[in-house]
Parts: structure tokens; sequence; C-alpha cells
């Protein structure tokens, strides 16, 4: 095998920030913000506290960094996705489900989402971070491509921020089911299943008479 010819300690030093940020989604998945404490965040990074300080100063930091780095790429691309689908608006709904099932399967995505709405009330920045880099993109990128699949006659009328909204609650709420009531012996849902169903369900509904 060929080497780099860079010293080790140095690659492995370039690669601390985003493992710092992985042991953090999951830390912050598991306990929560308020529980999370920096030390656990770097015992599960492999660093020390004080290594942990020379990339992010407060949980806060940490937590912008799990957003911005962890969750926000692969939302990014959806919206680009979203952006550049010519149509038919079906197929862009089935795409996307996937690309969600694939996201809360491999990603701690549902911890963090339970964690950002049981502890929004004290800490409103976690809340207002989710929603400014996340949240409000998906909606934007869905309003905007239920608005072009109405004007080709593919989504009777109403009101797209709404049908927006109608696309994402369900699968939010399975999510939070999968987090809240599975580990309280609840029976639990293929999550991915979940939202290829529900895609299907909505599109039917949301198909103007003749098309359905």
């Amino acid at each position: 095998m060929l080497d780099s010819g860079e010293p080790k300690f140095r690659r492995r030093k370039a690669e601390r920030p985003g493992e710092i940020v992985q042991a953090a989604m999951q830390v912050f998945a598991e306990k929560g913000f308020a529980a999370a404490r920096l030390d656990d965040i770097a015992r599960r990074a492999g660093v020390s506290k004080g290594a942990l300080y020379l990339y992010f100063e407060t949980k806060e930091d940490l937590f912008r960094a799990v957003v911005d780095q962890a969750i926000a790429p692969n939302l990014v691309a959806a919206r680009a996705m979203m952006a550049a689908h010519p149509g038919p608006f079906a197929d862009l709904l089935h795409a996307l489900a996937g690309r969600i099932g694939l996201l809360v399967t491999t990603l701690p995505v549902g911890g963090v989402v339970k964690m950002v709405i049981g502890e929004a009330g004290n800490f409103p920045e976690l809340a207002r971070v989710w929603h400014d880099d996340l949240v409000a993109h998906m909606v934007e990128g869905l309003t905007e491509a239920i608005q072009k699949a109405q004007a080709r006659g593919e989504v009777k009328a109403g009101d797209p921020r709404i049908y927006a909204i109608q696309v994402i609650g369900p699968i939010l709420i399975s999510v939070i089911w999968d987090q809240v009531f599975v580990p309280v012996g609840a029976r639990p849902f293929d999550v991915p299943a979940v939202i290829h169903q529900h895609v299907g369900t909505l599109l039917a509904g949301l198909a103007p008479e003749g098309r359905r």
C-alpha cells in the first residue's frame, strides 16, 4: 500500500473535529442536551477534554457543528435534488422518501429530534438552529416543488406550504414514535416502510380529479 508521506499523527489530528462531531451527535441522541457532558463526548471521540476545547468551546458550538456538518449536508443535497427535478412530482417524492429513510436509519437523527423538542423550552437556541438550518430549508424546498407540480397540473389546488407540512408530518411522527414509545415497550414501526406508504397515500390525495 502506498504511503501518503504524511505523518500518521498529523492525519489523525486532521480527523479529530469530525470524530468529535460524530461522538457529540451520539451522546446528544442518547442523553439529551442538558445531561450530555463534554467529558462524555471527549471519551466517546477518544480525545482528552483539553483536545476537545481546541475545536469547540461550548456544547452549543458542538450542537451547531452536529447540525452543520453531520445532518445539514444530507438536506442540502435533498434541497438541490428538489430544485433540479423536472418532474413528475411522484418520482421526486419517492426519491425523497428513499433519501430520508436512509438518513433516519443510518444516523441518530431521531434522538436528536427528540432532544430538540424536549429541551427547546430551556434551550431555545437548539430549536432556532434546527429550524433555521434544517427545517425551514426543507419546507421551502418542498413548497417550491409543489408549486411547480401544481403549475404542471400534477397537484390539485391548495396551499403548497401546508401540503409541504403534510409531507413532513407523518414522517416526523414515526421517528418520534420510534424514540419515545418503542423504548417503553410499544411495537415499533419500520420507518422507511412508513415513509414509502405515506408517500403513496399522499400522492393519491394530492392528485387532481381525473388523474388519480
